[in-house]
């Protein structure tokens, strides 16, 4: 354990899990706080625990000092590691903080099965634009969370992208689309380069043609409140080179193909909610 940057019993957050996702939030927040002492990391990796606190100023400890600092608790951990987690973290758990859940398919009653009775818990599905404040983050109460809890975990939330409620119910669709989201526009931005690249463009400009394209794209979108139909039908001339290419794609069954993969990645979502 490496206790760096005192932090005292009013820490602002404690994030469980300094992976991707974790990182992706305490980067945000450290950027809106300007400073990393307000937070804890704990990260059962002495090298990791070093490298978040030379690169954010966070204190690093352990589940019991980071109960005993922090009201609010990220946990911010693999599916596959929420169980041997909860059943460390439990006994120093009281009805008294805040559980913030990010773990991917994981239901709120399977966290609160494993701490005092009462606790409120809030579930989490953010997505890793978070880094550069442009994430998504869906909340969705647990039995005991009110709308103060969230109001608490909205506002942790919000320095770091947009935020959504949704009925809990909601929340394996939520994962599918928006959690595992950014993967599939990384997809088609990495097959777009390749077809650049075929057609004989260098490798950086066909990536700079595209990155700015998807960004330009994604401010439309965003700004315009057109439905992206009409946005693509205003780029599609009668005849010529956009509505070949839309021909192909429909085709060759990318539309479905979409749609199945999305549908894939929910159900693997229901099947990390299930207990091992």
């Amino acid at each position: 354990m490496i206790d760096a940057g005192h932090t005292g019993p009013d820490a602002r957050l404690a994030v469980i899990g300094g992976g991707k996702i974790g990182e992706a939030l305490l980067a945000g927040l450290v950027r809106q706080a300007g400073d990393g002492r307000e937070f804890l990391v704990v990260e059962r990796s002495p090298e990791r625990a070093a490298e978040l606190t030379a690169r954010y100023g966070v204190g690093t400890t352990d589940l019991a000092g980071a109960a005993a600092r922090a009201r609010v608790l990220l946990l911010a951990v693999k599916p596959q590691d929420i169980d041997t987690l909860l059943a460390a973290l439990g006994p120093y758990v009281t009805p008294e903080h805040l559980v913030v859940s990010v773990a991917a398919g994981v239901p709120t009653s399977r966290v609160e099965a494993a701490l005092p009775a009462g606790t409120p818990v809030v579930r989490v599905m953010p997505n890793t634009p978070a880094l550069v404040d442009a994430g998504m983050s869906v909340l969705s109460a647990g039995a005991h969370a009110t709308e103060a809890h969230l109001d608490e975990a909205e506002a942790l939330l919000l320095p770091v992208g947009q935020v959504r409620r949704v009925p809990e119910s909601q929340q394996d669709a939520v994962t599918a689309l928006s959690g595992s989201g950014p993967a599939y526009f990384f997809f088609l931005v990495e097959a777009m380069i390749d077809a650049g690249i075929l057609l004989g463009l260098p490798r950086t400009v066909a990536a700079d043609l595209i990155v700015q394209t998807a960004y330009g794209a994604a401010v439309m979108l965003r700004d315009s409140g057109e439905h992206p139909v009409q946005l693509r039908e205003a780029v599609t001339s009668p005849g010529g080179t956009t509505i070949a290419a839309i021909r192909e794609l429909e085709r060759h069954g990318v539309r479905a193909a979409l749609i199945a993969a999305i549908e894939a990645a929910h159900q693997r979502s229901v099947e990390l909610g299930r207990t091992s």
